[in-house]
């Protein structure tokens, strides 16, 4: 994962725009922020550098005494939520600052994000890692099973890592060198070329470069 400072953000959904050439480009829209800064970690008092973020506010009646007492600093109320960033610099940042898209982000600019791609449940090799599987004829006792995993004789076991059916998705995905093809600062809207992992309204975690 990445160590730099970033916000959260979510997902809206996927459009097309149209660059100076007339070229159709796919794009994505999050809502990235505004995030407000409920703490800051040092090396000093905690081993590291880092600042805690909060996003999509919460009513206060909604949050439990401990998560009261902790966002009390920042004087923002309760966050859906909270995510902390790596930071090398920690001390440009105050508890109770908000993070705005404009302030972090370019047009032109180049990010990483990271999302929770959507669950497939339990899967087959074709679907889950991409098999060809055996011929589609009348016939055939081969269709989309897995094959051999192992000899009799030896190893005597399947071997580690071996590609099998199991649940596909719902995992951690980052990715990297993404373009940032518009920024409306009004709106907390950030508009990047091509797909991100996720759903609609799905969270996302967008770093610096």
């Amino acid at each position: 994962m990445p160590k730099r400072i970033g916000i959260l953000g979510k997902k809206i959904g996927m459009t097309r725009m149209y660059d100076q050439h007339g070229n159709a480009i796919a794009v994505t829209v999050l809502q990235a922020g505004p995030c407000t800064i409920l703490q800051k970690k040092t090396t000093a008092t905690d081993g590291y550098n880092a600042v805690q973020v909060g996003f999509s506010p919460k009513k206060e009646a909604r949050l439990s005494k401990p998560m009261a007492g902790h966002v009390k600093a920042a004087g923002k109320g309760g966050f859906y939520h909270i995510k902390e960033f790596r930071t090398s610099e920690p001390d440009k940042y105050e508890v109770g600052q908000e993070l705005m898209v404009g302030d972090l982000f370019n047009v032109g600019g180049i990010v990483d994000i990271s999302g929770k791609t959507k669950g497939r449940g339990f899967q087959g090799v074709v679907k889950r890692h991409g098999f060809k599987g055996g011929k589609m004829t009348h016939g055939s006792m081969f269709h989309r099973a897995p094959g051999s995993i192992g000899a009799c004789a030896w190893p005597s076991r399947v071997i580690k890592g071996k590609k099998m059916p199991g649940h596909m998705g719902d995992e951690m995905v980052t990715k990297r060198n993404v373009i940032i093809i518009d920024v409306r600062t009004d709106d907390n809207l950030l508009i990047v070329k091509g797909s991100l992992p996720g759903p609609n309204n799905g969270i996302l975690q967008i770093f610096t470069k």
